[in-house]
């Protein structure tokens, strides 16, 4: 039995950082929630972004917080992944911190969303918390810089970390065929890998592109544009039929994998008030709230499509049991975003430490091994 819980660290300096940052995390936390959450972004942002200019730091962070255990790393469509956890669409939208993710233990990081043009996305306020469901409730919009501006900042790149770039359509555009054609000609030599983005909420009209007549042009034009992996990303809310119908396109198309699932606009079993919440206006949550029903759909594409298109699982991974729970499920891969907020690179280093101790503890020989096995979690002797 291998001994491992939620707050295990590893040891040496990893340790020894894990108990500083448990102390005082925290407590910043607590501090950082005293401002706007749009504005606590914006700061975390910027230093994300001068991590990413300043090699000596990033060298040393990635020293100290990397989980760089041979178990972990797995090769799925054609890219080596050094481990299972990376960080989901929506944080690092214009790449300009996308040497940075690596250095805070992330094993691949998907930035974006990206649109052709550059747009300001949605009005202000467009972002909120909710804690006492360790959520996050977003109308973003797609605010990025444009595909021209993110490719530069792919370009000027000095790490070889994993990156998977998502791509959309601009709300004002009536082209969204023509738009992630533009999207996938700009960035798709610069990334490992692409996904499509077709179940944000909010861009007015976005969703309506899962159906299939909608969709197969969209990711014909892609594959067609493009040699790089192509992945799609697909909403908690669809039916369970419309789930089965665009893994269906996904492997008649030849993609290499769905990306399950994007926030729901579902506002059921939440802790907060919901006046409170009502009061917030439109939107998609995000984190713990999406458990269940992430968990839900990655079964049933794994039921339908495992084995032949590679299955990267999102929402509600809070904790090293539920990651594993995950993998065994049938993902290959996991993201989170949300949970990064609510619990830094602790989080990070927790998930990767706990998995690879599941991978020993079951006597596998790596991760990829557990994928869709059903194994259950060993518990701590």
């Amino acid at each position: 039995m291998v001994s491992t819980t939620p707050r295990t660290w590893g040891s040496g300096l990893g340790a020894a950082c894990g108990a500083v940052y448990d102390a005082g995390y925290g407590l910043a936390l607590k501090a950082m929630f005293m401002l706007p959450p749009e504005r606590i972004h914006l700061v975390m942002s910027a230093a994300l972004r001068a991590l990413h200019a300043a090699r000596p730091v990033n060298r040393a962070l990635r020293a100290a917080l990397r989980i760089d255990d041979p178990v972990l790393e797995q090769t799925v469509f054609g890219v080596t992944f050094p481990a299972p956890l990376g960080l989901a669409a929506g944080f690092d939208k214009n790449a300009s911190a996308a040497d940075a993710w690596g250095a805070v233990g992330f094993g691949y990081a998907e930035l974006g969303t990206v649109t052709p043009k550059p747009q300001p996305g949605n009005p202000r306020p467009r972002l909120y918390r909710l804690p006492k469901d360790k959520a996050i409730l977003n109308r973003m919009g797609f605010n990025n810089d444009g595909a021209l501006t993110v490719a530069s900042h792919l370009r000027a790149r000095r790490s070889g970390d994993v990156v998977g770039i998502n791509i959309g359509k601009n709300k004002t555009s009536a082209d969204a065929v023509a738009d992630y054609r533009a999207c996938a000609s700009a960035l798709g030599g610069l990334a490992d890998y692409l996904v499509v983005n077709v179940s944000s909420p909010n861009t007015p009209g976005l969703r309506d592109l899962q159906a299939i007549e909608e969709l197969r042009p969209i990711l014909e034009v892609v594959t067609g544009a493009t040699s790089t992996p192509v992945l799609v990303k697909i909403a908690p809310d669809l039916s369970d039929a419309d789930i089965d119908a665009v893994a269906d396109l996904a492997l008649e198309l030849g993609l290499a994998g769905i990306v399950a699932t994007n926030t729901t606009i579902s506002r059921d079993n939440l802790a907060t008030d919901p006046a409170e919440v009502a009061a917030m206006g439109s939107g998609g949550i995000s984190g713990e709230p999406l458990h269940r029903r992430s968990l839900e759909v990655l079964r049933r594409l794994h039921a339908r499509v495992g084995g032949k298109l590679a299955l990267i699982s999102v929402g509600g991974i809070t904790t090293p049991e539920r990651a594993w729970e995950r993998i065994a499920a049938g993902a290959s891969l996991l993201q989170g975003y949300t949970p990064f907020i609510y619990g830094g690179p602790g989080w990070i280093r927790r998930i990767h430490v706990g998995l690879a101790a599941q991978v020993k503890a079951h006597g596998l020989g790596t991760i990829s091994e557990a994928v869709g096995s059903g194994l259950g979690w060993v518990e701590p002797s």
